[in-house]
C-alpha cells in the first residue's frame, strides 16, 4: 500500500492541479471575468506613454558607420578626410571605419561586409577617392552620396571644387537598418510583456486575501501541504490569463490584419516568428509566476485590502524598474550590464525577449528559462513557509516548542 493511500494526503503536484482547475472553473464562470477582459482598454493609454521611453535607448544604440575598403594608402586618406571635414563640419559627415585594406588584384564583397557583426556599416565605399562607389540601402547611399563625394575629393586632394562622381551600388539592406528595425520589434515585445504582467499579476493577490477572509484557505491548508496551495493558485491565474490574452488577441489581431498590418511592418526577429512568439509565451508564464509567487506571500501576510495595496506597492515599483533596466540593459551588449539583466529574475524575460528579437542562437535562452523556474520553484517554497510560520502559526520552529512543551508536561 503506497504511502499516499495510507496517510489519505494528495502530492502536492496533483493537490496543486487540484487547486488549479478549483480556481480556475470558479473565477472563468463568474461574471466578473467579463469586467477583467474588458480591463486592457485603460492601459493602452499607459502603453502609448511608454513609448517615448525607446527614444532614450535609441540613442545609446551604436551610431551607423561608413565602411571604407580599398588601397592601404587610400583608405588612410579616406579617414583623414573625414577626421578633418568632421572638425569643420560636425557630425553631419558619417563616421568611418576601415573595413578592409586591399592588396592589388583583391576581391572585396561589401554586402557580405554589411551582414557581418564586426561593425553597425550602414554603407560601404570601394574603388578608390578619384572614383568611388558606395555600396549599400538605397535611401541610405543617397543620402550620402554628397558627403561621400566631399571626403573622397578632400581624400584626393582637389578640394570641394572638385568631387568626384559616386557610384551608387544598392542592395536591399544592411546591418545597420536590420539593427535598428529589430530594436523596435525588441522594444514592442518588451512593453507588451510588461504590461501584461502587470495587469494580470494582481489577479493573485485579491484571489488570497478573499479566500483568507473567509477562511478558505486554512480549510486548503488544513487538507494539502501549502505548497501546493501556492502552486495551483498560481498556474490557475496563469490558465484564466491566457484565457484573457487568447480573447484579446483575437479581437486586436482580427483588428489589426483588417486595417492593412502584418507582421512584415516589423523587422523579422533574430531567432524568426515562430521561435520569438513561442519565447514570448514562455517569457510572459514564468515572468508572470515570478511575480505572481510575490504577490503571493504579500497576499499572505495582509489582512485587509490596504495592507495589500500597501505591501504591493513596493514591489510594482521595483517591477518597473527592472523593465527599464531591462531596456537600457539592450544598449549595453556584450557587457556585465546586460548579463546583470540576464541573471536578475524579475528583469530576465524582459531582457531575453529582447535578446530573441536582436540576436540569434536558442542556448543561452533554454539557460535563461531554466534558471526562471528553478527560482519559480524557490519562491513559491519561500511564500509558502512564510504563510505557515506567520499565519498558520506552523512550522519546524513551532513544532519544536510544542514538543518541548508536551515533554515537560508529561
Amino acid at each position: 500500500m503506497s504511502s499516499h493511500n495510507r496517510t489519505g494526503r494528495l502530492s502536492t503536484l496533483t493537490a496543486a492541479f487540484v487547486v488549479a482547475r478549483r480556481d480556475f472553473t470558479a473565477i472563468l464562470f463568474s461574471r466578473s471575468f467579463i469586467f477583467f477582459l474588458l480591463g486592457p482598454l485603460f492601459p493602452f493609454v499607459v502603453g502609448a506613454l511608454a513609448g517615448g521611453v525607446g527614444e532614450q535607448v535609441k540613442d545609446s544604440i551604436q551610431r551607423p558607420m561608413l565602411g571604407v575598403a580599398m588601397a592601404p594608402a587610400d583608405a588612410e586618406a579616406m579617414v583623414a578626410a573625414q577626421q578633418a571635414l568632421a572638425e569643420r563640419i560636425g557630425p553631419s559627415i558619417p563616421g568611418l571605419v576601415v573595413v578592409r585594406k586591399l592588396q592589388p588584384g583583391e576581391s572585396f564583397d561589401p554586402v557580405g561586409a554589411m551582414k557581418s557583426n564586426e561593425a553597425n556599416l550602414a554603407a560601404v565605399v570601394t574603388g578608390t577617392p578619384q572614383a568611388p562607389v558606395l555600396t549599400g540601402p538605397i535611401e541610405r547611399i543617397e543620402d550620402w552620396q554628397g558627403r561621400v563625394a566631399l571626403i573622397a575629393a578632400q581624400a584626393a586632394g582637389n578640394g570641394p571644387k572638385a568631387l568626384p562622381a559616386v557610384a551608387l551600388s544598392s542592395i536591399a539592406t544592411s546591418k545597420a537598418d536590420q539593427t535598428r528595425s529589430r530594436l523596435l520589434t525588441a522594444q514592442v515585445g518588451q512593453t507588451v510583456l510588461f504590461l501584461l504582467t502587470m495587469l494580470l499579476a494582481g489577479m493573485v493577490l485579491s484571489n488570497l486575501v478573499e479566500e483568507k477572509g473567509n477562511k478558505i484557505i486554512e480549510v486548503l491548508a488544513a487538507a494539502i501541504p501549502m505548497d501546493a496551495v501556492f502552486l495551483g493558485k498560481l498556474f490557475a491565474m496563469l490558465a484564466v490569463s491566457w484565457v484573457g490574452i487568447t480573447v484579446w488577441a483575437t479581437v486586436g489581431g482580427a483588428a489589426w490584419f483588417t486595417a492593412g498590418h502584418s507582421l512584415s511592418d516589423y523587422a523579422d526577429p533574430a531567432v524568426g516568428w515562430p521561435a520569438f512568439l513561442l519565447l514570448g509565451v514562455v517569457y510572459f508564464s514564468l515572468g508572470y509566476l515570478l511575480l505572481g509567487s510575490v504577490f503571493l506571500a504579500i497576499g499572505s501576510l495582509a489582512t485587509t485590502v490596504r495592507e495589500v495595496q500597501t505591501l504591493s506597492m513596493p514591489v510594482t515599483m521595483l517591477q518597473l524598474l527592472n523593465f527599464f533596466f531591462a531596456g537600457f540593459a539592450m544598449a549595453k551588449a556584450g557587457t556585465w550590464i546586460e548579463t546583470a539583466a540576464m541573471v536578475i529574475p524579475f528583469s530576465s524575460p524582459f531582457m531575453m525577449l529582447a535578446k530573441a528579437a536582436q540576436h540569434e542562437g536558442l542556448v543561452v535562452h533554454g539557460l535563461t528559462i531554466a534558471w526562471q523556474v528553478l527560482c519559480v520553484a524557490v519562491f513559491v517554497r519561500l511564500g509558502a513557509a512564510m504563510f505557515r510560520k506567520r499565519v498558520m502559526k506552523s512550522g519546524p520552529a513551532v513544532q519544536r516548542k510544542r514538543k518541548w512543551f508536551g515533554r515537560a508536561a508529561a
